[in-house]
């Protein structure tokens, strides 16, 4: 995966991730991205999700995917995916879901855990790494990896 540029945040609690969420969000780019999270179970990926996919104008609940892999959110003027690959371990359940279809069709594109489908995902524009600290600290470190990914970095 190319770096094309890397900066990175410390975020001393949800609402520093609720403000770095609205930032991304205001980024037109955003919205025919492909955005992996990293981080350990607890790091936040998901809060950070909710806060983006919120940001975004998704109204109600946003659940995690962790069982169904994949969450839609139809969004005016685009569409909005969010992938949990944490239980995904057959490379045929890409296939059977569709997921190649999803990934090539226009749209916002959120993964957790992207590593548990290597090979089968393509580059990230951006890659957001999520590191506890004390209590409800993060670093942050946001990699653009495309020429799109440079237009989404904070």
């Amino acid at each position: 995966m190319p770096i094309l540029e890397t900066r990175t945040q410390h975020w001393p609690d949800e609402a520093a991730c609720h403000q770095a969420a609205q930032q991304l969000a205001a980024r037109p780019a955003l919205r025919r991205a492909f955005v992996e999270l990293h981080g350990t179970l607890g790091a936040g990926k998901t809060t950070f999700v909710r806060h983006l996919l919120h940001a975004l104008g998704v109204q109600g609940r946003v659940k995690s995917p962790t069982y169904a892999v994949m969450e839609a959110y139809p969004l005016p003027g685009f569409d909005a995916w969010h992938f949990d690959f944490y239980r995904f371990n057959d490379p045929q359940e890409w296939e059977d879901a569709g997921f190649r279809d999803v990934f090539a069709s226009p749209g916002l594109k959120l993964a957790e855990w992207p590593e548990q489908a290597a090979g089968l995902l393509p580059e990230p524009d951006l890659r957001v790494e999520l590191v506890p600290l004390d209590g409800d600290e993060r670093r942050v470190t946001f990699t653009a990896c495309t020429p799109l990914g440079l237009e989404l970095l904070p």
